[in-house]
C-alpha cells in the first residue's frame, strides 16, 4: 500500500470513529454560562446541563435526574467533595459527579456524559 493509500484508510478509519462518537453541535456561547453554573441545551432531542467552572472548565452531562424523576440538574449547585468537581440537584440533593456522571451517594447510578469544547468563545458538545 502506498503512503497516499495509507493516509487515505487512516482519513477513513478517523472519520468512521468520529461518526460513532457523534456529531459536534454549536450550543451557545461561553459568555451565555455564568462561572459556577450550568445552562440546559436541546441536542438531537435530548436534554444536556452543560456546566462552567470558575476556570471555564465545561463539563457536560444528562440534565434528568433519576432520584427526582425531573430534568433539573442545569439547575443544580456547582461544589466539589473531596477534590471531586459535582453537581448538586436541587431537589433531592444527590451529587453527581461532573467528570464521570456517577452520583456520589449511590453509586450504581451514573448518568451520561458529553465530550465539550470550547471553539472561538462558542461551547460545542459530542453528541
Amino acid at each position: 500500500m502506498s503512503q497516499g493509500q495509507q493516509a487515505a484508510a487512516l482519513d477513513a478509519a478517523m472519520n468512521q470513529s468520529a461518526s460513532q462518537l457523534g456529531a459536534w453541535h454549536p450550543v451557545c456561547a461561553l459568555e451565555d454560562i455564568w462561572p459556577n453554573m450550568g445552562v440546559c441545551a436541546l441536542v438531537e432531542g435530548r436534554q444536556i446541563a452543560i456546566f462552567r467552572l470558575q476556570d471555564n472548565q465545561l463539563y457536560a452531562l444528562d440534565n434528568y435526574d433519576p432520584h427526582s424523576d425531573a430534568n433539573v440538574l442545569s439547575r443544580g449547585i456547582v461544589g466539589d467533595l473531596s477534590g471531586e468537581r459535582v453537581v448538586a440537584s436541587p431537589i433531592y440533593k444527590h451529587h453527581y459527579q461532573l467528570r464521570t456522571g456517577v452520583c456520589v451517594e449511590d453509586a450504581s447510578i451514573s448518568l451520561k456524559t458529553y465530550s465539550v469544547e470550547l471553539r472561538d468563545d462558542t461551547v460545542w458538545v459530542q453528541v
